[in-house]
């Protein structure tokens, strides 16, 4: 039975009823990811990614206090404009954000739970929340992960951005049994770079291995997601060095502010950008390119079993 709060775009139904390849895409990185028009530029161009590559794009947003799998231009446009007078929508938001008829920015737990709902199977992001840096103690812990412990959708990332502690992101995956898959890597990738120093669960080299490991999981009845962990090219990775000691200030610089919760994310890409010149937006817009072409790759092979 058809979820009431859902709108799904017509050429989005078309593919899901005639079996053909759909990827999900998330909308928090039209509205809070980068500035207008460049958002709306890139959103546009992840799209077209996943179409060359022979599936159909699915953005996903709340508009009007319904939840849209497949955006038109004008919506997307919306989300670009309005940019942060949009709120993020994760889990959490979800049931206030329809009852008020609001609009919200999906986020990886929110666009998880929409793929979901409208029997998609497979979502491209940048990079993944996670546990923030001194989480033991502040419990500070994105609902992404939660969502890939209990929402059986698997999500295509660059890894978990780098101004999180990763070793304890990777911890919480494997307490609450995600794989953790690296495509073409044995080492999970830090969003901006291609390293971390921490393993995965498994190597996977190919699309066409990576869909046959969703067909499996599914077929074995796993509630879980599953996370494919996609490194940022080569030549548009950043210098791990330098941004370490650009993440180091941000924080430092949020702390000072008091700045918390939701907010420290979109703070912290910000003031990365600002101390690396602009380079890390390049490299976000470049791995969420690269991300969105291997979830439509996976996605076609998925269609054919």
């Amino acid at each position: 039975m058809k979820n009431p709060h859902l709108i799904v775009s017509r050429e989005v139904q078309a593919a899901l009823e005639g079996h053909h390849p759909v990827v999900a895409l998330e909308s928090t990185i039209i509205a809070h990811g980068m500035p207008y028009p460049r958002n709306v530029e890139t959103a546009m161009r992840v799209e077209q990614a996943v179409r060359d590559a022979g599936a159909i794009p699915a953005t996903c947003a709340v508009i009007g206090g319904k939840l849209h799998a497949g955006l038109d231009a004008a919506a997307i446009e919306l989300l670009g404009q309005a940019g942060s007078g949009i709120p993020k929508a994760s889990r959490r938001d979800l049931a206030y954000l329809v009852s008020q008829g609001k609009n919200g920015a999906t986020t990886v737990a929110s666009t998880m739970i929409i793929a979901h709902l409208a029997g998609i199977r497979i979502f491209a992001t940048g990079g993944i929340g996670g546990v923030h840096r001194g989480g033991a103690n502040t419990l500070d812990i994105s609902a992404d992960l939660q969502e890939l412990a209990q929402t059986p959708v698997a999500v295509v990332s660059a890894g978990a951005k780098s101004i999180l502690d990763l070793g304890l992101t990777l911890e919480y995956l494997e307490t609450f049994g995600v794989p953790v898959i690296g495509f073409g890597t044995d080492e999970f990738p830090a969003f901006f770079t291609r390293k971390s120093g921490f393993g995965v669960d498994f190597r996977l080299d190919t699309a066409q291995a990576v869909a046959q490991l969703l067909q499996s999981h599914r077929e074995l009845g796993m509630k879980s997601g599953v996370l494919i962990a996609n490194p940022v090219a080569a030549e548009h990775q950043l210098d791990p060095d330098a941004m370490q000691q650009a993440i180091e200030a941000a924080l430092a610089d949020a702390d000072r502010q008091g700045i918390k919760g939701k907010a420290i994310t979109p703070f912290l890409l910000a003031a990365v950008e600002k101390l690396t010149g602009g380079r890390s937006l390049e490299a976000n817009i470049e791995l969420v390119l690269n991300n969105a072409r291997l979830a439509a790759e996976v996605a076609v092979n998925l269609s054919n079993k």
